[in-house]
């Protein structure tokens, strides 16, 4: 009974262990992996221009880290175009990181306000991004998938597809702000990111150029000719004081003889009222 118990739960383990083995996409996030963005609007371009002064050591006699990262959707609207180029990068302390951040820079320029790292998926900074499988990074890990950076001057043109440019979803940055890093991950500057081309190419279906329907203005005669017994019916009152219109019915005065039998007219006369007596009694009608 021992031994059985023993050998249960060393094949639940190693089954489980294999399973581990040969997942060959890990989810990392809590929920689950970036997925593809496929609905960027074209022709909106974001950027962001580090300032002057460095938020690390202000007092640098060398100033801050120059540089802007730009962004725009690819004209499938798949995906996300990144043009990043950096120079005047310091001496030692590299290689250097980069990352989009949840919160926009305030106004006193304090890069630790920012927050965290852009993660609409909830992944956390560790383990480490694994570059070969982008998807199971955090979306704002810019470096992590494409290389830190490593030269001064830096330039750097990819496309990531987890990055969005439609407001509303996590995956969003034209809200939100770029940090550039020390290697131990200090923060050096920080810039936000800011709409300053929406050329859309999406356009709205026009209105039909076709012109519409002109209605008879006559009523076609007809082989019957209709007979009355009296005068029109006409619609009386202090409501019928200007213009009106007629409107003719016409309908068989009796539907007992049979269908072949030519049928007695009755046509009756409609006065349409086209406006109304402003001294109506009526508190409705001088309302209207």
């Amino acid at each position: 009974m021992y031994t059985s118990s023993i050998i249960a739960v060393f094949s639940t383990a190693l089954l489980a262990l294999t399973s581990a083995q040969s997942t060959t996409e890990p989810i990392t996030g809590i929920r689950g992996n970036a997925t593809v963005v496929e609905n960027n609007p074209v022709g909106k371009v974001y950027t962001a221009t580090l300032p002057e002064k460095p938020f690390f050591n202000p007092t640098n006699p060398k100033g801050n880290v120059k540089g802007s990262i730009s962004a725009t959707a690819n004209p499938n609207g798949i995906g996300v175009k990144f043009t990043v180029k950096f120079e005047n990068l310091p001496t030692t302390g590299g290689p250097f990181l980069y990352h989009l951040h949840d919160a926009p820079v305030p106004a006193d320029g304090n890069c630790t306000k920012t927050l965290a790292h852009a993660d609409p998926y909830i992944r956390g900074e560790t383990p480490a991004c694994n570059a070969q499988l982008p998807q199971t990074c955090q979306t704002g890990d810019l470096s992590g998938k494409y290389g830190n950076i490593a030269s001064d001057p830096f330039e750097a043109t990819y496309t990531d597809d987890f990055a969005s440019t439609l407001p509303g979803i996590g995956a969003f940055f034209g809200n939100r702000s770029f940090v550039i890093h020390f290697a131990n991950k200090t923060r050096i500057s920080c810039a936000n990111f800011t709409l300053v081309s929406s050329n859309d190419t999406t356009t709205m279906a026009p209105y039909p150029t076709t012109k519409p329907t002109t209605l008879p203005s006559t009523v076609p005669a007809t082989s019957a000719t209709p007979t009355s017994s009296g005068p029109p019916i006409q619609f009386t009152g202090g409501a019928n004081a200007g213009a009106a219109s007629m409107l003719s019915l016409t309908a068989p005065t009796s539907l007992s003889k049979p269908y072949h039998t030519k049928p007695n007219i009755l046509t009756i006369s409609i006065r349409a009222v086209s406006d109304v007596d402003a001294t109506s009694s009526d508190p409705e009608i001088r309302a209207q």
